[in-house]
């Protein structure tokens, strides 16, 4: 099976691509998503990315994914300024725009 974040993941970083995003059905990347104590995360550094995924915060098939081919094109990239946006499809222009979506930035 090929997966489609991953995918777009690895052709944003053999096109050199400033930027990768990944659009979905939800404004933001959330802790606890569902639960009363949900949290919104704005902007994440590779490192907190990895720590919420080694800790489990993210559902197989849905978030983790997404969140790994992020982590993955940033890390990756050889551009030190690379982002990687993962977004609400309807919100693509607020994300581009900082104003919506999560950023996962290198540091």
């Amino acid at each position: 099976m090929i997966d489609k974040d991953r995918t777009s993941a690895l052709l944003a970083k053999e096109l050199d691509a400033e930027a990768l995003v990944i659009l979905t059905a939800v404004d933001r990347v959330c802790l606890n998503f569902g639960k009363p104590d949900q949290q919104t995360l704005d902007t994440l550094t590779v490192a907190e990315a990895k720590t919420y995924l080694n800790e489990g915060h993210f559902a197989e098939g849905s978030m983790k994914p997404k969140v790994e081919a992020a982590v993955d094109f940033v890390e990756g990239s050889s551009n030190p300024d690379a982002v990687a946006i993962i977004a609400e499809l309807s919100r693509l222009s607020d994300a581009l725009e900082g104003k919506s979506g999560t950023r996962i930035v290198r540091n």
